[in-house]
């Protein structure tokens, strides 16, 4: 009689503690999955937050071609430490142009430099050493552009073009981040860099930062800031 009571209450022990187990095990599938369900959220939210793919050469030109149809601004404002300069971009280099407007729109020319200065030449700007804008270009993506000369446009003083790529590469494809303003004529980068568009005011700020001091890889030396580029509408 006393060992079956002792077996019977062992039983039951063993029955409660399975249960609580259970219980434990229950709650913990039911704290995971309330960390996945969260992540899921999260995954979404930042799915929804971006607006245009990643660009790249597979996808780049394609983007543009239909970018260009829905956002048709083509006057900007590059506001630098020095002063303004406004800019007309021209419509018969669409994807240049669709380029120039979508990168202005996305701020990836805010905080940068002219980091290039040839007296009685030109000022290249849209590079920088800014972790944060490198951070920002890198999530818009990783892409050259093609040239685009047979639009009857020629490298006369205060034209915007855009510069071959650091990159190598034959055909003279272009960083989509850099553009050049010509401060005096120079037809002979005619036929291997685009024109896109032309200085319509602050031409007197172009020829002051073309007169700045500059190192021997052409670099101003103090900085000459890009704090801006935004729509005139």
């Amino acid at each position: 009689m006393r060992l079956l009571v002792i077996l019977c209450f062992g039983l039951v022990f063993l029955n409660c503690e399975d249960k609580q187990s259970k219980n434990k095990t229950n709650s913990k599938t039911s704290k995971t999955g309330a960390k996945t369900e969260k992540v899921k959220q999260k995954d979404s939210i930042v799915k929804l937050e971006r607006q245009f793919p990643y660009l790249e050469e597979t996808n780049a030109m394609e983007f543009f071609l239909e970018y260009e149809k829905e956002n048709k601004e083509n006057k900007v404002r590059i506001i630098t430490s020095m002063g303004n300069i406004e800019i007309l971009l021209y419509n018969k280099t669409k994807f240049h142009r669709a380029n120039f407007i979508f990168l202005t729109k996305q701020g990836a020319f805010d905080n940068t430099q002219f980091h290039r200065v040839v007296p009685n030449f030109i000022i290249q700007g849209g590079n920088t050493d800014n972790i944060k804008v490198a951070s920002r270009r890198s999530k818009i993506g990783k892409y050259l552009l093609p040239t685009d000369t047979k639009r009857g446009f020629t490298h006369r003083r205060g034209v915007i073009s855009m510069p071959s790529s650091e990159i190598e590469n034959p055909h003279k494809l272009a960083s989509p981040y850099e553009f050049f303003i010509t401060q005096q004529d120079a037809f002979h980068l005619d036929g291997d860099y685009t024109i896109f568009g032309k200085v319509t005011k602050g031409m007197d700020v172009v020829d002051k930062i073309n007169t700045v001091r500059i190192d021997e890889a052409e670099w101003p030396l103090h900085n000459v800031y890009i704090k801006k580029v935004e729509i005139i509408e």
